[in-house]
């Protein structure tokens, strides 16, 4: 999926506000969520560090993969620390976040050429001790119910 983040700083109303985008039908995106933050917030934020802006830039609506997240955060600051530029754009593709990740994963272990053969499988691994083993012993008794366990006679088939 195709994703925009459209970072815009409203000096008017002192607030950095954060529009996210995706693409849900070709070549088109669609505005899934905007969010706005004070300056107040992003200041405190931004001090505080990069993880601890990340926190408060996500939200319920919006929570972005922790890579978008860190680019977003950067984007935050230097618009924030920036006198004339007014907004940033981060495009991202999953299909680059995907093919990042796919490289990293190693396979644990080697498949075989072979697979083993059907009669090592099915070979029986018990214990030859275990067929001397004292048999159980038949039990001849019945079952007797117990008088205060007896079913209710009321009950009507």
């Amino acid at each position: 999926m195709k994703q925009k983040y459209l970072i815009l700083n409203d000096k008017q109303n002192k607030q950095i506000k954060i529009q996210e985008f995706a693409e849900l039908n070709k070549q088109m995106l669609s505005l899934l969520c905007e969010e706005a933050y004070d300056y107040k917030t992003i200041k405190y934020a931004i001090s505080a560090g990069k993880d601890e802006l990340i926190a408060a830039l996500r939200t319920n609506n919006m929570y972005p993969p922790g890579i978008y997240a860190e680019q977003i955060a950067d984007a935050v600051i230097d618009l924030h620390q920036s006198k004339k530029q007014e907004s940033v754009e981060l495009f991202f593709d999953d299909v680059n976040l995907l093919s990042k990740n796919l490289k990293r994963v190693k396979a644990a272990k080697p498949i075989e050429d072979e697979p083993a053969a059907l009669d090592d499988i099915l070979e029986d691994d018990y214990d030859a001790s275990y067929s001397e083993k004292d048999e159980l012993k038949k039990i001849d008794s019945s079952l007797k119910i117990a008088d205060d366990n007896n079913v209710d006679d009321d009950v009507g088939i």
